[in-house]
């Protein structure tokens, strides 16, 4: 497995390099626009519209980001594609118009959000629609059945856990989660350090990034004890 020393040889703006949802939103084309103006690596988040498309949206429901009542599964992407986020004239993006910006400009980190019973097809699809794209990605979750079907499916993508917890139980299920040839971590920066990241990055050499970053302290704890930061409000 690659070493993925472009993972972490720049910081990695937060669904794009937004400013809060104040003006420019999160996971949207002109908050990707401008990660890739600032030099910056890309972190978003996927779900499957009602049809089948991979659309660039961090929540299940929709009210946070358009004021609109429902969830994403049960909206087209065509729908999705005509609801403005946060009174903007921006709308979710595919997956594709996403690819498409971007361009292989800066790397890509995508989380497979999903939810369960509504994205048995989302690994699959996301796997086809990357298939000719020729820039640096990599694919992650916090679902564990995402990441083994990752395993199967994409064997040929470098993904990785998106992982929180500091309990017994939440080590043990990280750790089970090693048998699946991972590529990298993606850790809650709060919860620095703990054994799993120590025995991933001292033990496998495998690169860790944090999130979510938004102070100093923040990134002087990853630099204590990952090797990159996941950040939002501040440039870097």
């Amino acid at each position: 497995m690659s070493t993925l020393s472009w993972l972490t040889e720049r910081p990695i703006a937060h669904r794009g390099l937004h400013d809060m949802n104040n003006v420019r939103w999160e996971n949207t084309l002109p908050a990707f626009q401008a990660a890739i103006d600032g030099g910056f690596s890309i972190e978003c988040d996927l779900h499957l519209s009602s049809d089948g498309v991979p659309m660039v949206f961090h929540d299940h429901a929709l009210r946070r980001l358009t004021g609109q009542e429902g969830t994403i599964a049960e909206k087209t992407a065509a729908e999705m594609g005509a609801m403005p986020i946060g009174g903007t004239s921006d709308c979710a993006p595919t997956l594709r118009e996403m690819l498409d910006l971007v361009a292989g400009q800066v790397p890509l980190v995508i989380e497979l959000k999903g939810s369960e019973g509504h994205d048995d097809a989302l690994v699959g699809i996301v796997v086809e629609t990357l298939q000719d794209y020729s820039g640096k990605v990599v694919l992650m979750s916090f679902s564990h059945r995402l990441v083994r079907q990752l395993a199967k499916f994409a064997p040929d993508i470098p993904r990785g856990l998106t992982a929180e917890g500091l309990s017994p139980e939440a080590m043990e299920a990280h750790f089970s989660m090693l048998a699946h040839d991972l590529s990298f971590v993606s850790y809650a920066v709060k919860e620095l350090p703990n054994p799993f990241v120590s025995f991933v990055r001292e033990r496998l050499s495998l690169p860790v990034i944090t999130w979510t970053v938004q102070d100093q302290e923040a990134v002087d704890r990853t630099f204590r004890h990952a090797d990159q930061m996941t950040f939002e409000g501040f440039t870097p």
